[in-house]
């Protein structure tokens, strides 16, 4: 199931690409960006308070403001690649260097050596979405662009193991809501940088409405529902369904035309995908202790809420 959920989130992120290409020109993608934060943000965290989810007393706040810069930081990172290199590269290098920088914290920083699989999973993945490349368009390979893709999968993968962290202490709703909103709020001045009229119009805000509800905030609540029961590194991998999706969809919906490296590179994400999901469901030693030690750690928090006066 967390596989499913990480899956289908990454899917809905897929969709923000074409989704984009409905809105008008003078539209800035960093608005975009801006405005998808803060009202997938606010969305969760209104829900999470309505629940009662969040006790900003005993919040985790050291992992969420990292988070939040994390997600903050990725903006301009990536909107920054694709106007340098273009959509296919920026797109790729940036979501594609992301499970290796995952892989590369977690083996530094957990200590948790990567598995065979998982490195399998990745390497088909990456190369699919190298190949994907190969569509018979120009591609402008800018050093400077590469940098801030690079800087792209780095900050999403901070991202992922702090938002992880926050996880184990907190709802995937009351989570995202609260590193959503931050980070919102450290890109607000963008809002007056970027000119704001082609969101006010009924089709402009038609898609910002829909990348803000479905392609972040449904979106992230799912990749966070299976992130909390999942290593980072491995639902980063599954994000790669992101370029995958986009692919497609350009396809059926923007008319574009994939070549045969292209669709070899779909198929090498997919079975990278199928290697990852059904390698996860034998859990390793080290993944059963983490399993116990996550519910011992939720049976005392149960345990303390009722020796509260």
């Amino acid at each position: 199931m967390p596989f499913i959920m990480v899956l289908l989130g990454a899917i809905l992120w897929g969709t923000t690409g074409t989704a984009q290409t409905y809105l008008p020109e003078s539209v800035h993608p960093m608005t975009v960006g801006t405005f998808r934060l803060a009202g997938g943000g606010l969305i969760l965290l209104i829900a999470a308070l309505s629940m009662r989810q969040v006790s900003f007393r005993d919040w985790a706040w050291g992992p969420t403001i990292v988070a939040a810069v994390a997600m903050a930081a990725f903006q301009p990172f990536f909107f920054g690649s694709v106007r340098l290199t273009g959509v296919a590269l920026g797109t790729v290098t940036g979501i594609g260097s992301a499970p290796v920088f995952a892989g590369l914290l977690d083996w530094v920083l957990l200590k948790r050596r990567p598995s065979k699989k998982w490195v399998a999973a990745t390497v088909l993945a990456i190369t699919g979405c190298a190949l994907l490349l190969l569509t018979g368009d120009d591609v402008s390979v800018n050093p400077a662009g590469i940098a801030l893709a690079l800087g792209a999968g780095l900050t999403f993968a901070i991202y992922s193991m702090t938002s992880k962290t926050v996880l184990e202490f907190s709802e995937p709703s009351a989570a995202v809501g609260v590193i959503f909103t931050i980070s919102s709020i450290l890109l607000a001045p963008v809002l007056f940088i970027f000119p704001l009229e082609g969101v006010a119009t009924r089709e402009g805000a038609s898609v910002i409405l829909y990348i803000a509800v479905a392609a972040t905030a449904v979106a992230y609540f799912l990749y966070s529902s299976g992130l909390k029961a999942l290593p980072a590194s491995t639902a980063v991998t599954l994000a790669l369904a992101e370029p995958l999706t986009a692919a497609v969809l350009g396809v059926l919906i923007v008319g574009e035309r994939l070549g045969f490296f292209a669709w070899t590179g779909v198929g090498l994400i997919l079975a990278g995908l199928i290697v990852l999901a059904v390698g996860g469901k034998v859990k390793s030693k080290e993944e059963k202790q983490i399993e116990r030690l996550r519910n011992g750690i939720e049976r005392t928090k149960e345990l303390d809420r009722d020796i509260r006066p």
